[in-house]
């Protein structure tokens, strides 16, 4: 509401230099080539007073935040200005009262009900004064208009001023309010991506702790077979049977890990980059990598960095397989500035018709899949403060590329 309250003042400020540019010009209008009999010193000091309230306005914008408190003082001034200038100018026959109507017309849109009831006090209030106390005109005499026609050309005018003035302020706030309900709309669905995230990563901790029992057990029967005596090529099965159960056991004990270390500091843990596409390339035997770049200074990263490759990885196997072309192009590439990273399948490509990142978690094109890769690939690199994107390749595929700060990669 504060911020809102300040961007509403910001806009006042712009307004309120129309407005004395406006006054101004009127004065000089009335009092040269029209020859109203007004007194000139008292309309130019309610210019000058409000010249003087809006520097103090705007500099007051750039100090900081304000509330409707505030707000409602600033649009105060306003009227009590308007009320002065009106009064010494005719008083209620002067066409341009009908401003009264625009700052409650400001109020009601940018400031709380209890704030709205006491600008139209004071609105009222301000009419009321300049009605009670306002100088009525002479009469014009040689005038190029008569009283009634000067009364319908101000009033032509002050039409003019007040359809500009809505349609400067509505649509500038109009504009406010689709970004603010975009940015609302984003940031639920981010909330709801991020709920089933961590719904997803409290039911894999518990998953964690009840599989580490039967891979232990497997472990031992492996290891039994490993130390009979068996043909070599039967021992070279049982010896990747062994690797594969490691690699699940490491997986397994990286996801009970937060669970384990509770409230306890525990140093930054880091992950090798090298050893991360090695254990894929063991789990995904079938599949063909060819590789390219160099991950210099970023061998040894955060583990999240870790988990991402191996999801973008697993997603661009899981197209080429289904499409019959069990291949993924991987090229790393580390500078000062972070690491950039870019995969391409040689799948069947995507759907333009689908966005992106589906609205739904768990939305897969794949036949078997559960729709995740992509979420927490994304939702790993929007918290890391990255960039993730994705468009088609040449060919066939589609190639997802991705950047990370030098500050995120590094393990914390």
């Amino acid at each position: 509401m504060r911020a809102a309250s300040t961007s509403f003042l910001g806009t006042l400020c712009t307004l309120r230099w129309l407005a004395i540019a406006g006054q101004a010009a009127a004065i000089l209008a009335a009092t040269g080539p029209l020859g109203l009999a007004l007194a000139p010193m008292p309309l130019w000091l309610g210019v000058g007073a409000l010249a003087a309230f809006n520097l103090y306005a705007a500099w007051r914008v750039r100090r900081g935040e304000a509330g409707p408190a505030e707000t409602f003082l600033h649009i105060a001034v306003d009227v009590a200005v308007l009320a002065w200038q009106v009064a010494w100018s005719g008083g209620v026959a002067n066409p341009f009262t009908s401003l009264f109507l625009l700052p409650i017309a400001f109020a009601a849109l940018a400031l709380p009900l209890r704030w709205i009831y006491a600008t139209a006090a004071i609105c009222g209030a301000g009419y009321a004064a300049a009605a009670g106390f306002g100088r009525p005109l002479a009469h014009v005499h040689g005038a190029p208009l008569d009283g009634f026609d000067l009364h319908l050309w101000g009033m032509a005018v002050n039409f003019l001023i007040s359809a500009g003035v809505v349609l400067y302020f509505f649509s500038r706030l109009a504009s406010a309010l689709r970004a603010r309900e975009h940015e609302l709309a984003r940031l639920r669905e981010r909330f709801a991506r991020n709920e089933g995230i961590v719904a997803l990563a409290t039911h894999a901790a518990s998953v964690a702790h009840e599989l580490n029992t039967p891979l232990g057990t497997l472990t031992l029967m492996v290891d039994d077979l490993l130390e009979r005596p068996q043909p070599d090529e039967l021992r070279e099965d049982h010896q990747t049977i062994r690797e594969l159960i490691d690699v699940c056991r490491d997986r397994v004990r990286e996801l009970a890990a937060p669970a384990e270390t509770g409230d306890q500091a525990q140093p930054p843990r880091r992950v090798d980059l090298e050893r991360v596409i090695e254990r894929w390339q063991l789990v995904r035997a079938a599949v063909e990598l060819h590789r390219s770049g160099t991950i210099g200074r970023y061998a040894s990263v955060d583990p999240a960095v870790g988990h991402l490759l191996q999801a973008l990885l697993n997603n661009a196997a899981d197209a080429g397989v289904s499409a019959g072309v069990p291949r993924v192009d991987l090229h790393l590439d580390a500078d000062a500035d972070g690491l950039r990273g870019q995969i391409r399948d040689y799948g069947d490509g995507f759907d333009r018709a689908r966005p992106f990142l589906p609205a739904r978690l768990f939305g897969s094109s794949k036949p078997d899949g559960l729709g995740v890769g992509l979420a927490l690939s994304h939702a790993t690199v929007e918290r890391l403060g990255g960039e993730l994107s994705m468009q088609a390749s040449d060919g066939r595929g589609i190639c997802i590329r991705f950047r990370l700060p030098a500050a995120a990669v590094e393990a914390r």
